[in-house]
């Protein structure tokens, strides 16, 4: 694979000094957090973050769907091929604002809801006072921080964004919701925010994808270009519901009528193509669950699934194209280190508890409507993986990350096999805008960071890899090693895998590498042990 090159002083150059003063704004800071030297070559940071989309949907990444500016960030960039999230919404979340693992920073499951009784600890609900932000650790450091977008580390006030050190904020605290409107079903538990203050979607073309790249757009043209950024837009596309534009929509309508086992086997063929995935990796089985395409009754409805599915991902590659032009006509583009991911694998989730949400007579895509794209079609997202979203398996947890950055990344098109994981994101910032992680907060001592700098990596180097990573969600537990993963479901056995030889995980070695399967066991219990894992 080809690696990207950056000379010493070239990074010296980009990467050096930080500071001024704190940004203005209610939010808590984090006073202990040491300010750098200021400098006019301080590094924008603009992380975007997918809902619930697949390791295999973007184009770049072996998919059909149209995706035209991820794609050239990709190809004037870095491709990570083994990226990983924490498995679920709420808990990659806080990873990737925190560096930590989701259950030191409290978000080991889901939000707690807004009026929920809070039992402090791992999985209590909400960001806890033993972790800072990106945003709480660069104000002091003289960035400018701004969000749009769905929150969900923290639904009742005093935890959401402007407290968690964002000067400006705008979007859904909550999780999944119509992309329309706020339901009247949902009004007590679907929380929309602006800054400090509720807000509710307005006017008869509100459509959330555009809502949130709008903010991010008006952040980027409002911002005073004398002080850095920092931007963190984290889309709720595709996560169901099921909606899209007409004309997004009608781009894709037919594409899927040949069904899922032709779209994995097209796309499992493109990653080969790309070197995203080894040729020996073979294509993991169709999920035992999802039936052959060929036994499929309502075809029709489900290629209008799928083509609604690909029209949210459509419009969010819209909006990310609407966002990079914003920055270019400020003349911050180059400077701006751009980082795309997603916070989880494809989701299998039928929503078949939400059916009084949906509107009789309408459609996939329709306002009123309220279904997903369900096992099959989710099972195709995660080629060639096994499993979905909550599972910590490859299909579960593996991402596309992609990092765009003119003046930081001087090779372009590059692929890497480097292990990167989402807590990697906030060292990555912290040391390339020059900041310190304090050690303690409001008089609170924090957590060690558990993520590790990914900035050797983009300078064309190699990075010394984490000795472990650690998952568990829902009972779903997994450690990884160098080439070696233990990975168990929530009611399964151990499973042992080389990913080197088999990342999609079809030879379970751990019959035959017991000592090894044993030891690895061992090292997931101790880390479980410590951070207060329920297993």
């Amino acid at each position: 694979m080809k690696r990207s090159r950056v000379t010493r002083r070239d990074w010296l150059k980009i990467a050096a000094g930080a500071a001024g003063l704190a940004g203005l704004g209610r939010p808590s800071a984090a006073p202990n957090a040491a300010a750098a030297p200021a400098s006019a070559s301080r590094s924008n940071f603009l992380i975007i973050l997918a809902d619930d989309m697949g390791f295999s949907d973007l184009g770049c990444y072996g998919s059909e769907i149209h995706t035209p500016n991820l794609d050239r960030l990709a190809s004037e960039g870095i491709r990570f091929t083994q990226a990983y999230s924490a498995a679920r919404c709420c808990p990659s979340r806080a990873a990737l604002l925190t560096g930590l693992n989701p259950h030191q920073a409290g978000m080991g499951g889901m939000a707690s809801k807004l009026g929920e009784k809070e039992e402090p600890g791992p999985y209590q609900g909400y960001l806890n006072d033993r972790c800072a932000t990106i945003a709480e650790v660069l104000r002091p450091a003289g960035y400018r921080t701004y969000m749009s977008g769905k929150w969900h580390v923290g639904e009742a006030p005093e935890h959401w964004p402007r407290r968690r050190g964002f000067d400006r904020y705008y979007g859904l605290i909550s999780g999944a919701s119509s992309y329309f409107e706020i339901l009247p079903e949902e009004k007590n538990t679907r929380i929309m925010a602006k800054d400090d203050e509720r807000v509710w979607p307005e006017g008869e073309n509100f459509y959330m994808t555009d809502a949130f790249t709008d903010c991010a757009v008006r952040y980027i043209e409002e911002h005073d270009p004398q002080r850095p950024f920092l931007l963190y837009l984290a889309y709720t596309a595709p996560h169901w519901p099921l909606h899209a534009l007409p004309e997004d929509i009608e781009k894709y309508r037919g594409r899927y009528r040949n069904g899922w086992d032709r779209l994995r086997e097209e796309r499992y063929a493109r990653l080969r193509e790309l070197g995203i995935i080894r040729p020996e990796w073979a294509l993991s089985p169709r999920d035992p669950e999802v039936p052959a395409w060929d036994d499929v009754a309502d075809k029709d409805d489900m290629d209008l699934r799928m083509a609604v599915y690909a029209a949210m991902i459509d419009r969010m590659d819209q909006g990310i194209g609407r966002v990079l032009d914003a920055l270019r006509k400020r003349g911050m583009a180059d400077n701006t280190l751009v980082l795309f991911l997603s916070d989880n694998g494809g989701c299998h989730e039928t929503v078949a508890n939400r059916k009084n949400l949906h509107k009789r007579g309408t459609r996939a895509g329709e306002k009123g409507s309220f279904v997903a794209y369900e096992r099959g079609w989710a099972n195709a997202s995660n080629t060639p993986f096994r499993w979905f979203k909550h599972w910590v398996h490859e299909g579960g947890i593996a991402t596309p990350l992609i990092a765009w950055w003119p003046e930081g990344i001087k090779q372009r098109g590059i692929l890497t096999d480097q292990v990167a994981h989402i807590t990697d994101i906030m060292p990555t910032c912290l040391e390339l805008a020059g900041a310190t992680y304090p050690e303690s907060m409001n008089g609170h001592p924090l957590t060690s960071l558990f993520g590790k700098s990914l900035a050797p990596v983009l300078r064309g180097e190699t990075r010394e890899p984490h000795p472990r990573l650690y998952w568990e969600h829902q009972g779903n537990r997994a450690i990884r090693e160098g080439r070696w993963k233990l990975v168990a479901t929530k009611s399964g056995p151990w499973e042992l895998y080389d990913l080197e030889a088999d990342r999609t995980e079809l030879r379970n070695l751990a019959d035959r590498e017991p000592d090894r399967a044993a030891a690895l066991h061992d090292a997931w219990k101790q880390w479980a042990d410590a951070t207060g894992v329920k297993y």
